[in-house]
């Protein structure tokens, strides 16, 4: 963005000599510590030595001159720069005078002051001596401010390294894992090894410790103590002595004894204390300091050699339970993949498996064994080992899994032999099917298992669990055996695209127990958007692909009893490849009449017809209503309803179809009412649209405004923009509703709506947030209050979130289950008004957030914005009285819970206040492994690298009975400016 807006000022610059060939070996900057007379938002003095140009450092706006130094950590004789900035700048001529010193404190000029032209590069010949090179920058023809991405040094250090030279190798402690004993005020221990010596750890009361795991065992040579060598921190003592553990053992050994150490920035105000032993974890003990109250440290590093770990193979469980989102009185079968994450193979076996189920106190309800037989490759998987079955009772439980030591496990790989995942029942919505994942079904014929991963556009990333089955030959096939009696069937499934987009057609076939039963017809031409991911289209040419699932439905032609075993199989006959998801089995019967002398019914299946049928029952006083009978209606758009309360009935929505035109895309069909129909109901009833793209405006079902006390239940809506939007909708009630393959809102309530009622209703891949509550004012000034969202399930959001709340009050979101989103966070709480005049959040009542979980929810968005399994953002409204409770976040794909904060000309808009989180568990959040692992891991995130333009979260949080397991790093608040009170 800021380049962007950089090009608005473009000038050539000057370009100073080139450096000579023999200087451009070796920068003698990488890596060492940089300094800068102020920086904007993220943009640090460190990003300029980390060897990477698209992180740069920026000045204060506005305010030159600026300054920012490296210290070499030795006197070296200078030959050259070599300055950068952004890979895809433009042109921008900064004004430069380059200085030197030997001592951080007195500088001397070794360039007079020159415009220097970044092409994104600029070099500079110099030649001198100094351990310090500073940058002095007075103008820049880009942006009001200093800019710098790379600071490179080039020339040859000296055999005089000045005072305490910087140790000869890597600093194994960049990074890593670090925790402290206390921490003052917003001074926490990952201050002390993020890179920055702007930012420091200070401790409480003595002793203070502050522990930095090393990842592994290493041979140390010394550890470096370093405070900002500015001199407004003036000299001072510390009493320190060094504690480390070896890889495996429990507790620490003295490495070094007590001493006083001095701290002088005349000298770089760092220490050194030299240490020959070996050790995995290493810890300072502070007991006295004259500067300050507490021990205090900008950065610790420790320096030697890391020992390359021993080889052994290391078993974690991959543990999984049918049917993912269990009801009371589901059968839940538990299965246990165990999976060798070591560096060698493990022994023969049997791999001993115990499943411990336990209630929400803690008492064993269930305990399962079983076990894995023969040798795991080292990255390999068995297959999953089912344990045992369970009836699913209502309340909060765990899955203990403990997995039996490998003879060829070492001591120290056996601690995530156990693991424990939150299970809880009765949350969601209770639909009348029962679903099948392909991947835990039999497959035969060549077909595969695929998965898992979480890549857009990838069969397995946009599938359900990250996982499906391929049936690429012939012969394939997947083959489900049913639980209950059917005479339906739904299979989510993927095939090619058109090469020019449009989508293909083809055939699969279906046999029950072995038979040919029928033909289930497949099209791709509502799936396969490509391109901008906020816009994406049908052009193939446009840009990678996204949202290439789709889903299609099928009578059986006789009722399959349960025990059956239904196939979908690739013949000869079906031309394309199937990627199969899961599907759905259910018993249906038409509903009849209610009343044949109270409604109407149309004397046909065409659009007229029904609304013909409409007026009737408006104009004729002894008509309730209207029923739709069994059928395929035809409708090319709008019913209008008006004059009175009418019920509009089907005989259910697997009997009663509305389909657009099949020749046309993007038919705006659906209903429009008025406040003279208020009291209506419109219930059993499917949309089966046309939509191929999003269009905003139309493309809603119920496109309904200023009306009131309606009725929306037992609703089947596919290939639709939203089924629901609701602007100044009071005391609705939207239930029993299943919403699949929208391209916006599965359902949105905006402009005061009031006293509204949404449960028992499922969304999967919705192109927008599935359920939304936009507190917008542009067509009602009113607060939006007394909403209850509940017994809500929503899966496979291909776009946003899966419940996203934008302001208002005394709104409560209650037994909610959110899996799967593509791109961004499971639930979005945000007081963004998107440029529309909106209130912000209300204190009193709170918004209410209660019993939900969150499963492998989040991903990346907006270029490189990382979401988390649960979003708060602080923007442009108040942001203020929010309650979450019983919240279980498990397996985010980046983080659990991240705070972000909206800033608007360098300053933040509005804090984070009054939220209070209570019984909340989050597992699971690892490192992801792709180009966003850097922000990823996080149990809870305040964020400090948000979008450019953008800075670090601002406000609090209180977490009240917190639980975390199996994150790579618990709490990530590296900020000043937001605090997590744990309690």
């Amino acid at each position: 963005m800021r380049a962007l807006l950089a090009a608005l000022t473009l000038l050539l610059g000057l370009l100073a000599a080139p450096i000579p060939a023999a200087a451009a070996e070796t920068d003698l900057a990488a890596g060492k510590t940089a300094t800068a007379s102020s920086f904007t938002d993220v943009y640090r003095a460190a990003n300029v030595t980390d060897g990477d140009t698209a992180t740069y450092w920026e000045s204060a706006n506005g305010s030159f001159p600026q300054w920012i130094q490296v210290d070499l950590g030795a006197t070296a004789t200078l030959t050259g720069l070599t300055l950068r900035l952004p890979d895809g700048w433009p042109t921008r001529t900064q004004t430069i005078t380059v200085q030197g010193s030997t001592d951080g404190t007195g500088f001397s000029t070794l360039v007079a002051p020159a415009p220097y032209g970044f092409t994104p590069t600029a070099t500079v010949a110099l030649s001198g001596e100094a351990r310090y090179v500073r940058l002095l920058i007075t103008a820049n023809t880009g942006w009001p401010a200093a800019q710098l991405a790379e600071f490179e040094v080039y020339g040859e250090r000296g055999d005089g390294p000045g005072p305490d030279p910087d140790p000869p190798g890597t600093d194994l402690a960049a990074g890593k894992q670090i925790s402290a004993s206390s921490h003052t005020h917003t001074y926490v221990a990952a201050n002390a090894n993020d890179g920055d010596l702007g930012t420091y750890w200070e401790g409480q009361a003595y002793p203070n410790t502050l522990t930095v795991a090393l990842g592994g065992d290493a041979d140390l040579t010394s550890v470096v103590l370093r405070l900002n060598p500015d001199a407004i921190w003036a000299k001072r003592t510390q009493t320190v002595e060094v504690l480390g553990r070896e890889q495996g053992e429990s507790g620490f050994t003295r490495l070094v004894a007590p001493a006083s150490y001095t701290f002088d920035p005349a000298t770089g105000n760092r220490v050194t204390i030299p240490v020959t032993a070996r050790a995995a974890d290493v810890r300072l003990r502070i007991t006295a300091n004259s500067g300050a109250p507490g021990g205090q440290v900008a950065e610790l590093q420790v320096f030697g050699t890391a020992v390359p770990l021993p080889d052994t193979s290391d078993l974690v469980a991959d543990v999984g339970w049918t049917p993912a989102n269990p009801a009371r009185g589901d059968t839940v079968t538990f299965t246990v993949a165990v999976r060798n994450q070591g560096t060698i193979a493990t022994g023969a076996g049997p791999h001993g498996i115990t499943l411990t189920l336990l209630d929400g106190s803690g008492a064993t309800v269930r305990t399962l064994t079983g076990s894995a037989s023969g040798v795991i490759a080292p990255g390999a998987t068995t297959a999953p080992v089912s344990l045992g079955t369970w009836t699913a009772a209502d309340g909060r439980h765990t899955v203990r899994v403990v997995l039996a030591a490998d003879s060829a496990e070492l001591p120290d790989r056996r601690d995530n032999n156990t693991s424990d995942h939150p299970l809880s029942i009765g949350r969601g919505a209770t639909m009348p099917y029962d679903t099948y994942e392909a991947e835990d079904a039999a497959i035969g014929g060549g077909a595969t298992r695929i998965g898992p991963n979480r890549t857009i556009g990838d069969l397995a990333g946009e599938a359900s669990g990250r996982r499906a089955v391929t049936l690429g030959s012939t012969g394939a096939y997947v083959e489900f055996t049913s639980k209950a009696p059917t005479n339906t069937l739904v299979t989510r499934f993927s095939i090619p695209d058109a090469p020019g987009g449009g989508g293909i057609d083809a055939t699969l076939n279906v046999y029950v127990d072995g038979a040919f039963h029928k033909t289930l017809n497949l099209t791709s031409r509502y799936a396969w958007l490509y391109g901008p991911e906020a816009s994406p289209d049908n052009n193939p040419g446009s840009g990678p692909p996204r949202h290439i699932y789709d889903e299609a439905n099928l009578m059986l032609d006789t009722t399959v009893p349960a025990g059956s075993k239904i196939r979908l199989q690739k013949d000869a006959a079906n031309t394309s490849t199937y990627t199969i998801d899961f599907v759905d089995f259910e018993q249906v019967s038409p509903i009849a009449n209610p009343d044949p002398a109270k409604y109407a019914v149309p004397s046909g299946f065409g659009h007229q017809d029904v609304q013909n049928a409409l007026d009737r029952a408006r104009m004729d006083s002894a008509l309730a209503g209207v029923y739709l009978p069994p059928g395929d209606y035809q409708t090319s758009g709008k019913f209008q309803v008006y004059g009175k309360a009418v019920k509009i009935v089907g005989a259910g929505p697997w009997y009663t179809r509305f389909h657009s035109p099949s020749g046309q895309s993007n038919t705006d069909v659906g209903f429009r009412a008025d406040a003279t129909a208020n009291g209506s109901t419109f219930a059993n009833f499917a949309y089966f649209g046309n939509y191929t793209s999003r269009i905003d405006g139309p493309g809603k079902v119920f496109d309904f405004s200023n009306v009131a006390d309606m009725t929306i239940d037992n609703l089947w809506v596919e290939h639709q923009v939203c089924m629901y939007w609701g602007s100044n909708t009071d005391n609705m009630t939207i239930s029993n509703a299943r919403i699949r393959n929208v391209f916006a809102d599965g359902l949105n309530m905006t402009n005061g709506s009031t006293g509204n009622h949404v449960t028992n209703v499922e969304t999967r891949s919705t192109g927008d947030d599935s359920f939304a509550l936009f507190s917008a004012t542009d067509n009602n000034g009113g607060e939006q209050h007394g909403n209850v969202y509940e017994n809500l399930t929503s899966l496979l959001t291909w776009r946003a979130a899966g419940v996203a709340v934008y302001g208002g009050y005394g709104n409560t979101f209650r037994n909610i289950y959110v899996a799967d989103t593509l791109v961004y966070s499971g639930i979005t709480i945000s007081s963004l008004d998107f440029g529309y005049p909106m209130h912000g959040f209300g204190a009193n009542p709170p918004t209410r957030f209660e019993n939900i979980s969150l499963v492998r929810a989040g991903g990346h968005f907006w270029g490189a914005q990382t979401f988390p399994a649960m979003w708060l953002f602080s923007a442009s409204k108040t942001f203020q009285g929010i309650r979450v409770s019983n919240l279980d976040i498990v397996d985010p794909t980046y983080s659990g819970i991240m705070f972000q904060t909206m800033y608007d000309g360098g300053q933040p808009v509005n804090p984070v206040t009054d939220t209070v989180f209570t019984d909340v568990s989050i597992t699971g959040a690892r490192k992801s492994g792709d180009a966003f692992d850097a922000k990823s891991g996080f149990g809870i995130w305040a964020n400090e690298m948000p979008e450019a333009g953008q800075g670090p979260a601002v406000g609090s949080a209180t977490f009240r009975n917190l639980r975390m397991a199996g994150n790579a790093q618990d709490i990530r608040n590296t900020t000043s400016t937001f605090t997590l009170n744990i309690e």
